[in-house]
C-alpha cells in the first residue's frame, strides 16, 4: 500500500509549542550554549568507534585463534554498532551533531560503515516516523511485520497471542534483516513513491552508493577475516550473526518502549486525512520517556530515553536533553498535556511487554446495527 503523506495535523492549540520553543531558546541563550554537540560528543564518538574497531583489528591481527575469544570480540563489536547507531549516527542524520552540514553528513554515513544505508534511514526515521508517529500504515516503525503486531489497526493473526513471549528473539534480528533485506526493499519502495526525489537524490545515485558500501562492508567483515585467520566462511558468518544479534537486540529494546508501550496512543486520521492534534501535541500523546535517573544508561543510548524531548526537538543534540526535560515537563503540565515517562528502563520494558500482550489479543469485532423501519 502506498504511503499517505497527505495527512494534516490540526491547526490549533499552537500556544503550547510556541511557549515551549521560547523557553528552550531562552535556555540556550541564557547559558550561551550551542544546540548541537560539544566535547562530550567528540569523546563519545571516539569511544563508540573504538568499541567497534578495536575488537575488529584485534580479531584480524591473529592475536588469538581461540574460538570463544573471537566470538567475544564479535559481541563487543555488536555493542559498538549499537553505540554508533544510538549515540553518533542518530544525531548526525538529524543534523544535530554539528552546526556544519558536512560533519553531519560524514558522521551520518557511519550507518553505511556498519552495513546500513543512511538515506533509507533518513526517510523512514526522520520523515515518516518523526512526522507521523504511531499513525498506522504511515509510521513504518509500527507497520505490519507478519510475526509481530505493533498497532491495534494492524492485521491480527493467531500467532500474535504469543508475541509477548517470542518478540524478544526477533528483536535480535533487527539489524541483520535491515542490512541483508530491508535496505533493498525500502529503496525500491521509496523510489516508487517519489520519496527519493523529495530528498533531492536519484535512484541511480543511491543504488550505486548503497551497493558499493555494502560490498566494502561485507568485504572487511567476512572476506578479510577468512583470508587472514584460520577460520571457515561458516565461522565468519557465525561471528557476523552474533555481532548483529547483539546490536539488533539493544537497538530494539531501546526504541520499542518509546512508542509501543502501555499507555501510548495510536491516532488515526478521519476520512479527510485530518489528525486530531497539532504535530507537537501529537508527539506528547505517542511518545514515552524512561530511566531519567540512570545516567550511564542514558549516556550509552544517546539520550534516547528522553524520547519526548527528542521528538519535539530532533535537531537539538541529545547531550542537552537532560537539561531541557524539566522545561518540557513543566510546560506540558501548564497546558494540561501529557508527559509520559517511566521511572526506570525495566519499568518501560515491562510496560512494552504488556502492550505486546494486549496487541496480541484477538480484536473484538464491531457489530454494526442496522435500523429497520417499522
Amino acid at each position: 500500500m502506498s504511503l499517505n503523506l497527505n495527512l494534516k495535523f490540526a491547526n490549533r492549540q499552537q500556544e503550547f509549542f510556541l511557549t515551549l520553543n521560547q523557553r528552550v531558546n531562552a535556555y540556550f541563550k541564557t547559558n550561551q550554549l550551542e544546540r548541537t554537540g560539544n566535547s562530550e560528543m567528540v569523546f563519545k564518538t571516539i569511544f563508540m568507534f573504538s568499541l567497534y574497531f578495536i575488537p575488529y583489528f584485534l580479531l584480524i591481527s591473529g592475536i588469538t585463534t581461540n574460538p570463544w575469544m573471537l566470538l567475544g570480540l564479535c559481541v563487543v563489536m555488536g555493542l559498538g554498532i549499537a553505540g554508533i547507531g544510538l549515540s553518533v549516527m542518530h544525531d548526525a542524520n538529524h543534523g544535530a551533531y554539528s552546526s556544519k552540514p558536512w560533519v553531519n553528513n560524514l558522521l551520518g554515513l557511519s550507518l553505511n560503515l556498519v552495513g546500513g544505508h543512511a538515506l533509507n534511514w533518513k526517510v523512514q526515521h526522520n520523515v515518516l516516523h518523526h512526522t507521523y508517529t504511531n499513525v498506522h500504515e504511515v509510521d513504518e516503525d509500527i507497520s505490519p511485520r507478519g510475526v509481530l503486531r505493533m498497532a491495534p489497526d494492524s492485521k491480527w493473526m493467531p500467532m500474535h497471542k504469543y508475541q509477548h513471549y517470542y518478540a524478544w528473539f526477533f528483536y535480535g534480528l533487527l539489524t541483520l534483516v535491515w542490512v541483508l533485506v530491508k535496505d533493498f526493499g525500502r529503496l525500491i519502495k521509496y523510489q516508487r513513491e517519489g520519496l527519493l526525489k523529495k530528498q533531492r537524490t536519484t535512484a541511480a545515485k543511491e543504488w550505486s552508493f548503497m551497493l558499493l558500501t555494502k560490498a566494502i562492508y561485507f568485504g572487511y567483515l567476512i572476506a578479510v577475516p577468512v583470508m587472514l585467520l584460520p577460520i571457515t566462511v561458516g565461522q565468519a558468518l557465525l561471528g557476523f550473526f552474533v555481532m548483529h544479534y547483539i546490536a539488533g537486540f539493544i537497538l530494539a529494546i531501546i526504541f520499542q518502549p518509546a512508542h509501543v508501550v502501555e499507555g501510548t496512543e495510536y491516532p488515526m486520521p478521519d476520512a479527510q486525512g485530518n489528525l486530531e492534534n497539532n504535530w507537537a501535541i501529537h508527539q506528547l500523546h505517542t511518545t514515552t520517556n524512561f530511566g531519567h535517573k540512570e545516567k550511564l544508561f542514558s549516556w550509552y543510548v544517546g539520550g534516547l530515553n528522553y524520547q519526548v524531548e527528542h521528538h519535539l526537538f530532533p535537531t537539538i543534540c541529545h547531550v542537552h536533553y537532560r537539561n531541557i526535560a524539566k522545561i518540557v515537563e513543566q510546560t506540558a503540565a501548564e497546558f494540561g498535556l501529557p508527559y509520559k515517562s517511566k521511572d526506570t528502563f525495566f519499568q518501560a520494558i515491562a510496560a512494552h511487554a504488556r502492550q505486546l500482550k494486549m496487541l496480541g489479543e484477538k480484536p473484538v469485532q464491531k457489530i454494526h446495527k442496522v435500523a429497520i423501519a417499522a
